[in-house]
């Protein structure tokens, strides 16, 4: 994977005649006659003749990029605007404009990511928030997932250091440059953790009740995040602890759940997720391939006790 950080390398990374994957907010990003402006969608459609897919956003953008790189095998270049971390993977969700999952998969032919802070000055609150506390989710889960290597373990903790230290600071400046680069780092570093590892319980719930209720991702993961660990302390204390050190915190949990609120994140009824959820994803949930690569066995009454924990 070719990684830039600043955009004068973007022309030539995006090669003659590039389709770009971006709402309007970002045509000023990159000039392209070819343009894909419904984010997110299940009805990406390709033009003939183009030679690199080029998504600018978040990570809905960039999961509709990914669906139409891994249809027509054609190279994608990600300009993240967010922290989801969306840019390091091959496997993506299919959503509708309503945010509804209409599917999914895999194969995105993933070649580069262009970071530049400066798009991430005007992100809200929220969306800051949201994206970096799913970042956090990333390093958090790769630390003890069976998949996870030296080097993602590197990347996590890393990640997770950065993602502490400035997200705060973030948060209370939001145009202060040096705090986004610091974050959009954390961001980086907790995605290369996640390309070389895994998923697990933390995103296996935000993913089941945003494809079934449409909540935004980085919302979920901040709620479900903290409950995911301490779910597992019982048999991943070790890589939990260092996740804390990490932070700066002998509570992990504490201090997600802290973080969190820097963005309002509180209880899933804020997000507008219904009282019987927790019934009606917990088997779905509990099937997800990230409950299945979870250190600790995740049945559907395990889901929806946690679930109801923070309704």
């Amino acid at each position: 994977m070719i990684v830039h950080w600043g955009l004068k390398e973007l022309a030539a990374l995006a090669g003659e005649r590039p389709f770009v994957v971006a709402s309007p907010r970002w045509r000023r990003v990159i000039d392209a006659a070819d343009r894909w402006e419904e984010v997110p969608s299940h009805r990406v459609k390709v033009p003939d003749g183009v030679d690199t897919i080029v998504a600018v956003g978040g990570g809905s953008a960039i999961d509709t990029a990914k669906a139409a790189s891994s249809s027509t095998g054609l190279p994608l270049v990600s300009v993240p605007t967010t922290y989801s971390g969306a840019e390091w993977t091959a496997f993506y969700g299919v959503r509708d404009p309503d945010r509804r999952m209409r599917g999914g998969g895999s194969g995105a032919r993933l070649h580069a990511i262009v970071y530049e802070p400066e798009l991430t000055l005007d992100l809200p609150c929220a969306e800051t928030v949201g994206t970096a506390l799913n970042a956090l989710a990333h390093c958090a889960e790769a630390l003890y997932v069976r998949e996870r290597t030296t080097e993602s373990d590197r990347n996590a903790l890393a990640g997770a250091e950065l993602i502490g230290e400035w997200l705060p600071r973030a948060v209370n400046t939001p145009r202060d440059l040096e705090a986004r680069t610091g974050l959009l780092r954390g961001a980086c570093h907790a995605g290369t953790a996640l390309g070389a590892s895994m998923l697990a319980l933390g995103h296996a719930l935000a993913q089941g009740l945003g494809g079934r209720y449409g909540a935004p991702h980085g919302a979920l993961n901040a709620l479900t995040l903290p409950v995911a660990l301490r779910f597992n302390e019982p048999v991943a204390a070790h890589a939990i602890a260092r996740f804390g050190q990490a932070l700066g915190s002998d509570d992990p949990a504490a201090k997600a759940e802290q973080l969190a609120r820097l963005g309002g994140f509180v209880r899933l009824r804020d997000l507008g997720i219904p009282e019987d959820a927790p019934s009606e994803i917990a088997e779905s949930v509990a099937a997800r391939p990230g409950a299945q690569a979870n250190p600790r066995p995740v049945t559907p009454a395990d889901v929806e006790a946690l679930l109801r924990s923070i309704w």
